[in-house]
């Protein structure tokens, strides 16, 4: 087995060195010897005995066993020594060695963000689709630079902390040994240059705020949260990199009288005692116009009649649904007197006997149906 070096001459330093004169020494030595940078034969093995030497040293505890016993008292402390004094909690000591690791920013192009735009729009436009201009503002190639973030006339150079990489390594020590740790260049934030002359417009950022008028396309059948992409138009690309998209959010606006249930409309008509005992011709309003509706004779509450075709277009298929006439008899409450005789003449060819429902009645299959969908009074 060969014989070990002595610690402090591996580090180069007398042995009444301070814990600065070791740490400086063993940066020296470990940037020498660093495997990625020294590409020589047997740096690797160099290297490991730099921070062999320099974790024995660096803890007061184990240099104190090391001056008095030598490579005997601290056998073991190069590949792990379980005395932690002086180097912190375990836990701070792996918080030191993560931290930065995974917050490295990516070099070259880049994708620009997504942006979301909140657009309301009323029942109708939301049937039969509309065409609206928005405006936007977002961040924009900087026309004066022309994203280059520096002056006309000038030109952004090279970092020197990182040579251009946009990355530096940190060494880090721990009771493990030691690691490097590749971390953004905090001078030029991971570009790879700087810019001696920002441009005057937008301050070297690249890009500046602007407002622009954009036209949304919306087609028939959309409804609450439909989402539609504009490609391209939300923040532009970093170095070259593609712009992102315009997500617009619809929300549409309730309706006066329509209620909506998938693609079929919803609507409540009231009608008097005697259009639903004797039956009618009434007038319906749909989302196209009027329509004809015939109620015949003994028409209940809950009652309803489809107009096949006047609901909402199917979106991503040919077609519409249907709107559902809900009938809703209403009882008057104020009646003149001849209303009031006539009425009391039918009540006594009617009869006062009362007859219980044994099954569900029509009005409570409806509500199983339509749900919230019915007036709270039905």
């Amino acid at each position: 087995m060969a014989t070990k070096r002595d610690y402090y001459e591996v580090l180069g330093v007398d042995r009444s060195a301070s814990k600065e004169d070791l740490k400086r020494a063993y940066r020296r030595m470990a940037r020498k010897f660093h495997p990625d940078v020294n590409k020589d034969s047997g740096s690797d093995e160099r290297f490991k005995e730099i921070n062999e030497a320099y974790e024995v040293l660096s803890n007061d505890s184990t240099r104190a066993t090391y001056d008095r016993f030598g490579h005997a008292g601290v056998q073991g402390a190069g590949a792990g020594f379980n005395d932690f004094s002086g180097f912190g909690s375990v836990a701070d000591i792996f918080e030191e060695f993560f931290t930065g690791f995974g917050t490295r920013r990516r070099k070259g192009p880049r994708r620009g963000a997504d942006l979301r735009y909140d657009l309301a729009i009323s029942f109708e436009e939301a049937v039969f689709g509309v065409e609206k201009d928005i405006q936007v503002r977002r961040p924009e190639i900087c026309p004066n630079c022309y994203g280059s973030g520096a002056e006309p006339g000038t030109n952004p150079v090279r970092c020197t902390n990182c040579n251009g990489t946009g990355e530096v390594r940190q060494m880090r020590q721990s009771f493990l040994g030691s690691f490097v740790n590749v971390v953004t260049c905090p001078v030029c934030n991971g570009s790879g240059e700087t810019i001696p002359s920002p441009c005057t417009v937008c301050n070297g950022q690249k890009q500046i705020q602007q407002q622009r008028t954009l036209n949304v396309k919306i087609p028939p059948g959309v409804d609450n949260d439909t989402q539609i992409r504009l490609s391209g138009e939300g923040t532009p690309g970093i170095d070259g990199g593609p712009p992102g998209n315009l997500f617009v959010v619809l929300h549409v606006e309730k309706h006066e009288y329509f209620r909506r249930r998938g693609d079929d409309i919803l609507l409540e008509m009231e009608i008097n005692v005697a259009q639903a005992a004797l039956g009618d011709e009434i007038k319906v309003p749909t989302v196209d116009g009027e329509e004809t509706l015939i109620i015949p004779a003994g028409t209940q509450t809950g009652t309803v009649f489809p107009l096949r075709g006047r609901g909402v277009p199917h979106l991503r298929r040919s077609g519409r649904g249907d709107q559902l006439v809900i009938t809703h008899v209403a009882v008057p409450k104020k009646m003149t007197p001849e209303q009031k005789k006539l009425m009391e003449e039918l009540a006594r060819t009617l009869g006062k006997e009362v007859i219980p429902q044994r099954e569900k009645s029509i009005l409570g299959q409806l509500k199983d149906v339509l749900g919230d969908f019915l007036s709270p009074t039905l």
